[in-house]
């Protein structure tokens, strides 16, 4: 079954998410983490999978990447990394408790020592979504989890995934900085 032309839009322009600058944040990124024998996991929704693909375009480094989930939705995000069905009920798939669960758990299922979760809603959004809401999540090693929380707006499905990934990179090369 064909969509309605109304709910369809161009498809995303995948030059466009992975900026140039994006790909240099992942790069920098991945030779920290070379230099430091750290290994990076991600669990990731609204992205859809394009934090993986980052990570593992850079050439000479992207052995760092352990591994990734992409659990766009909530069955996925419960029989991967073993969210609770209750925890998605109580507070909804694009939350705190939820971002954290998803770095924690990527943590755990990996052998690495960092794990990034992202959620949120690229949009358009149902009833009661926040278009542009988007959560994130590092977890280390021994260490407190950091959670991010960003209100990027109703700038379109490419502008927010692209913002989503940059923001994510960023704290995930914060984290790896100070390991």
């Amino acid at each position: 079954m064909q969509a309605p032309k109304d709910m369809y839009s161009a498809p995303s322009d995948i030059n466009a998410i992975l900026t140039r600058e994006a790909r240099q944040l992942a790069a920098r990124l991945l030779e920290t983490a070379d230099r430091k024998g750290l290994n990076i996991a991600t669990a990731e929704s609204c992205t859809g999978g394009l934090l993986s693909t980052i990570l593992t375009d850079v050439p000479g480094v992207s052995h760092c990447f352990e591994c990734g989930f992409v659990v766009y939705s909530d069955s996925a995000k419960s029989r991967l990394l073993g969210i609770s069905p209750e925890l998605l009920e109580i507070h909804g798939a694009v939350s705190k408790p939820v971002a954290i669960e998803m770095a924690e758990k990527a943590l755990e299922r990996c052998k690495a020592q960092a794990a990034l979760s992202i959620t949120g809603f690229a949009g358009p959004g149902g009833a009661g979504d926040e278009e542009g809401l988007v959560h994130f999540a590092v977890a280390r090693d021994s260490q407190m989890t950091v959670h991010r929380e960003e209100h990027f707006g109703p700038s379109g499905r490419d502008r927010i995934r692209t913002d989503a990934l940059q923001t994510g990179l960023q704290l995930l090369a914060h984290s790896v900085e100070a390991a």
